[in-house]
């Protein structure tokens, strides 16, 4: 029997409450929803840290980000950790990337390694497959290494600001911000990265007779900056197009880069959380009619019932939630809860079937090893297609703030970050229903997940004992020998709303 094609569909910073599959309430998300109706979902899937980069290494590892090292963007992935892509490449797969994050597509970040072909949607140089064949002659071999010498030069240049405090701070300055919003593609191109992956699944010219192939996608649809179409608006967030000051609001937000990344200094007003909720939404929906293309394309082809697919999210995003905004901070859901879902035509996940169990988005990796024929003997046992719990319903998530942003942060507003440790490395666990969020030293937070999926209700100071509990689950899950220098201060268990929402959650009669 021929190998399955996979596609790994990575929707950058979509949030899980924000599809009508994951229950939310508007019909946005048709596409992805008629996807899960087909394919195993997974309602309890975290991603393994809350922005991309180790995030990316950890699905293309199938490590954490305490093992694979890339944590900050001055990191690298070690060259003795094989990836996903060399992985399947060294097991006669085609490797091919269609990326619209620059994070993964132009820093020298080791990301890219084993791709055969990786093209970039976004920076100051983009790339895309040539429709007119090979090109001969003097002066088309120089036209090419002219472009490879560009490409070469502008590669360095993006991957030193991705590097640098200095030129990060100087990216974010009222004069640069327009430039690499517009003149770096920032967003990518979803219509065209999905339009060229589809092409190159269906037509295969660049394919041996016979060859799978693995194709990574990543789309940048839902990330900031919000620029949904008219239609889309209209639908999700009809009021910005009436109200001038939500208009003025959505400029400010969208132009002010700090305000992606930085604590807010106060609750967000009802408004301007509406405003930045009905764009978000509108983003949502035109990524979906986007994807919905891509799987016609396929299924039109008859190639999708030969390709084992995957979406996901690397991580989420806060609107306004937690007094916060963005992915730079925390484990709280918005960031660390995405979804998850896979369609696998051989069987191995079912139609139909959903999965309520926690489960981590490092296990991407070991699925696609698996269905590939290429995993040993642990990896078929990390397996989402597995039977039972490899993990022993343990999740976790590692969510270390990046130092430039913390830097950047800390110079302007140091008392957001001390008060709640965001400039602490973040760890949650997940274990069962519960889940132990701890930022360094400073705070500890204590949830119910399945009821409380907001995370409206801290139980940490109601449950010591179970919350000490999930503390030592968590040191050893992470292999931390030192104890806290200083034990967290447990906040009062006194509050009539807290004592409410604790009836409500069933801890209290």
């Amino acid at each position: 029997m021929a190998r399955l094609d996979i596609v790994l569909l990575v929707l950058d910073t979509q949030r899980a409450d924000r599809l009508s599959c994951y229950g939310y309430p508007a019909d946005i998300s048709p596409s992805l929803d008629a996807l899960a109706a087909r394919a195993t979902l997974f309602t309890r899937a975290f991603s393994a840290a809350q922005w991309t980069m180790p995030s990316h290494a950890s699905l293309f590892t199938g490590l954490s980000p305490h093992d694979h090292g890339l944590v900050q963007s001055r990191g690298v992935l070690p060259e003795r950790l094989p990836t996903l892509a060399e992985r399947l490449a060294a097991g006669g797969y085609a490797t091919a990337a269609f990326c619209n994050n620059p994070l993964v597509g132009v820093v020298n970040n080791g990301l890219r390694r084993g791709f055969q072909s990786f093209l970039n949607y976004a920076g100051l140089l983009t790339s895309r497959p040539s429709q007119a064949g090979p090109r001969r002659g003097l002066i088309s071999r120089y036209r090419q290494f002219f472009k490879r010498s560009l490409a070469a030069l502008l590669g360095r240049i993006q991957d030193s600001f991705a590097r640098s405090d200095a030129l990060l701070a100087l990216s974010f300055t009222p004069l640069m911000v327009p430039l690499w919003q517009t003149a770096l593609s920032f967003k990518g191109n979803t219509a065209r990265s999905l339009t060229d992956a589809a092409r190159l699944l269906v037509e295969r010219r660049e394919l041996a007779p016979d060859q799978p192939a693995f194709v990574f996608i990543n789309l940048m649809g839902t990330h900031a900056p919000y620029h949904p179409r008219p239609e889309h608006l209209a639908r999700f967030g009809p009021h910005v197009q009436r109200d001038p000051a939500a208009r003025r609001y959505l400029r400010r937000f969208n132009t002010d880069i700090y305000g992606w990344l930085a604590p807010l200094a106060a609750p967000l007003g009802p408004d301007d959380k509406a405003t930045l909720d009905g764009v978000y939404n509108a983003e949502v929906a035109g990524q979906d009619e986007q994807v919905g293309h891509f799987l016609e394309r396929l299924r039109a082809a008859g190639r999708l019932e030969r390709t084992l697919l995957i979406v996901c999210a690397d991580h989420g995003d806060h609107l306004g939630e937690k007094q916060l905004v963005g992915h730079s901070f925390g484990a709280y859901n918005e960031v660390a809860r995405v979804p998850l879902i896979v369609y696998h035509p051989a069987g191995d996940l079912p139609s139909g079937a959903v999965r309520e169990a926690p489960v981590s988005l490092r296990r991407v990796f070991h699925t696609i090893l698996d269905a590939a024929g290429l995993a040993s003997a642990e990896e078929r046992r990390l397996s989402l297609a597995a039977t039972g719990d490899p993990d022993g319903g343990v999740v976790l998530v590692e969510a270390r703030p990046p130092s430039n942003v913390v830097d950047l942060v800390r110079r302007y507003h140091p008392e957001l970050l001390r008060r709640y440790g965001y400039d602490q490395p973040c760890q949650a666990l997940i274990s069962g229903d519960e889940k132990l969020i701890r930022f360094g030293d400073r705070h500890r937070a204590l949830y119910n997940h399945r009821r409380d999926l907001e995370e409206h209700t801290d139980l940490y100071a109601i449950l010591p004992e179970r919350a000490d509990l999930l503390e030592e689950t968590l040191d050893a899950v992470v292999r931390r020998r030192e104890q806290p220098a200083l034990a967290p201060e447990r906040p009062p268990a006194d509050d009539p709303l807290l004592r409410r929402r604790l009836r409500d959650l069933g801890y209290l009669e």
